[in-house]
């Protein structure tokens, strides 16, 4: 997008937050590190201005050399910003004659340099936020058939909005990591001493009825990895996943129902993917999170299956795997991505097409 816009004659003005600073400027925060590794991508000469808004901001956009691009300072410096503050947006728009929305990774944010800016100028979408909402909205609004979802993670608490979204559209719902023991203990298993919430073992049940009067198959694992403590290659054993002992606990699917996963993979045709099988921070509990990584990357280099991806967890897995980048897709976003699969209105992306 960037290169875009210099290509055509622009000059580029670079908005963009870095950490959640709390009490101002902040230098370990300031953008101003990222001045290097941009101007060495773009190959490009890169300007910093040490503010975001006023005569600093100003000046160093009307002394910007053509051909040369101007990043400014951390928007969150600013408690306007978090507010999605009219007045701190129109300070910003004060810098530019178009608002470039390049951000889906934090569209879910009504933040002021996300929403408010692009109510005040002429605004559009940038070629990354295109091919983000696109990429989504061929795997989720029109998928080719069958359409499986892979969603794992710790709670089904946080997960909740999402699974109720997917029973819908999709024809398997794959549940794996510490979630999948709630649905287990939710179907009477023991599941030992295993990360669960127990209050959402009714939520967990209604999920199941809805998703069989849907006709959405919910695969959850049919063996389990155990042990009595998480620490990296520890002693550890695969049971049925009926089976956890009173002392340990679940940290990964086990072996058959990784084949199980595969075999539904073979019968796929569009894979959506958030969260992983199972503690895959700490081996050898990464093992299924890794095996399905693959076969999903393996068919998809096959041309056989799309396969979409997204989150922060998700991303930090299947690079672990080394499949991510054989992925039809892996979106840049990891609230946004949530947010989008369980069908809320991105503030971000809705107001481009206001």
């Amino acid at each position: 997008t960037i290169l875009e816009v210099l290509e055509k004659g622009g000059k580029p003005i670079l908005l963009s937050h870095f950490g959640r600073p709390t009490r101002g400027f902040d230098l370990t925060m300031s953008t101003q590190q990222a001045v290097t590794a941009l101007s060495n991508r773009l190959k490009k000469r890169v300007h910093f201005a040490s503010s975001c808004i006023g005569e600093t901001a100003q000046l160093a956009v009307n002394t910007l050399p053509a051909g040369d691009v101007l990043l400014l300072e951390n928007t969150r410096f600013h408690q306007g910003e978090k507010k999605n503050d009219p007045e701190f947006a129109a300070e910003l728009a004060k810098l530019g004659d178009i608002f470039v929305s390049d951000t889906f990774s934090t569209a879910h944010r009504a933040h002021a340099s996300v929403e408010a800016i692009a109510r005040i100028m002429p605004s559009c979408a940038g070629r990354l936020m295109e091919e983000e909402i696109s990429r989504l909205e061929n795997a989720l609004s029109s998928p080719k058939k069958p359409v499986m979802a892979v969603v794992g993670g710790a709670k089904v608490s946080s997960k909740l909005l999402l699974l109720e979204n997917l029973i819908s559209p999709m024809d398997k719902i794959v549940i794996g990591g510490g979630m999948a023991n709630t649905f287990l203990a939710a179907k009477g298993y023991n599941i030992g001493q295993s990360l669960c919430e127990h209050e959402m073992q009714d939520t967990a049940r209604s999920i199941m009825e809805n998703a069989k009067k849907m006709n959405c198959e919910i695969i959850l694992p049919i063996d389990i990895v155990v042990a009595k403590e998480f620490a990296a290659n520890t002693n550890c054993e695969t049971l049925p996943s009926d089976a956890c002992p009173a002392d340990s606990m679940i940290l990964d699917a086990g072996s058959q129902t990784i084949k199980l996963i595969h075999e539904h993979l073979k019968h796929t045709k569009t894979v959506i993917w958030n969260g992983p099988l199972g503690a895959f921070e700490v081996p050898p509990f990464n093992k299924a999170t890794d095996a399905a990584a693959k076969y999903v990357a393996e068919l998809t280099q096959s041309g056989k299956i799309l396969s979409v991806a997204g989150g922060g967890d998700t991303v930090s897995a299947l690079n672990g795997s080394g499949s991510a980048d054989k992925f039809t897709y892996i979106s840049t976003a990891g609230g946004a991505f949530l947010e989008w699969l369980e069908g809320k209105t991105l503030p971000g992306v809705a107001v481009l097409t206001s």
